[in-house]
C-alpha cells in the first residue's frame, strides 16, 4: 500500500509539473533573430585599450613546490608498476577474447556434428 501511495504522488507531481510548462516559450528564446544578436554582440570588436599592472612582477610569480628526488623516484617506481599491471590486464583481456572465439568455434563444430549425426540417423 505503501509503493502505490507512492507512485500515485509521484504520478500526480509529474503531470502538475507538465501542466505548468508550455512550448511557446522555448519557441520564442531559440529564435534565430535572439541568437543572432546575441552572437553579434559577443563579436563586435573591442575598443578599449590594454592597461599595464604597474605592480605585478614576473619575481613574485610561484611555481610548483619542489618535490625531492626521493619522491619522484617513488611516483615514477609506482607509475611503472600500474602501467605494468594495465599491460598484463590487457594480455588477460586478449587471451580472454581468444578463448571465447575458441569456444564459439567449437560450438560451430559440435553443432555441425550433431546436425550430420541427424541426417545420418535419418
Amino acid at each position: 500500500m505503501k509503493k502505490l501511495t507512492t507512485i500515485a504522488s509521484l504520478s500526480a507531481l509529474v503531470l502538475a509539473l507538465a501542466a505548468c510548462g508550455s512550448a511557446e516559450d522555448a519557441v520564442t528564446e531559440a529564435s534565430p533573430d535572439t541568437v543572432e544578436m546575441a552572437a553579434d554582440e559577443a563579436l563586435a570588436p573591442v575598443t578599449e585599450e590594454p592597461v599595464a599592472d604597474e605592480g605585478a612582477s614576473l619575481d613574485e610569480v610561484e611555481g610548483p613546490p619542489a618535490v625531492s628526488e626521493e619522491a619522484a623516484s617513488a611516483a615514477a617506481d609506482d607509475a611503472a608498476a600500474v602501467a605494468a599491471e594495465a599491460a598484463e590486464a590487457a594480455a588477460a583481456a586478449e587471451a580472454a577474447e581468444a578463448a571465447g572465439d575458441a569456444i564459439d568455434g567449437l560450438d560451430d563444430i559440435v553443432d555441425e556434428a550433431a546436425d550430420q549425426a541427424e541426417e545420418i540417423i535419418d
